[in-house]
């Protein structure tokens, strides 16, 4: 079996983390994301929260400042979004003030 093929650990590790890179746009924190991703994609919460750790210590500044601007309550200025990710963050946002 190739690696890239669908059903590989580094293909599902990979899935995971776009998952969680989903839901940093929607500006969650790691239990957040870990509740969404087992409700809504039945990943397992170990799973979720093992490649949040390693994605942390990969990207140790990014989620300073993330979690620092997380605690503020002020939506994320800078961000690793795509523009229609973050107008989809935004809508869905505006959809659940209802």
């Amino acid at each position: 079996m190739a690696d890239d093929s669908p059903s590989s650990p580094a293909s599902y590790i990979r899935l995971v983390q776009h998952l969680i890179e989903k839901c940093i746009c929607y500006n969650m924190d790691r239990e957040e994301c870990v509740k969404t991703l087992e409700k809504q994609a039945n990943i397992m919460p170990t799973v979720t929260s093992t490649v949040w750790k390693e994605l942390e210590k990969e990207n140790r500044e990014f989620f300073e400042t993330y979690k620092k601007e997380r605690g503020d309550q002020e939506p994320l200025q800078k961000s690793s979004c795509t523009p229609s990710e973050q107008a989809s963050a935004s809508k869905s946002s505006d959809d659940n003030d209802n």
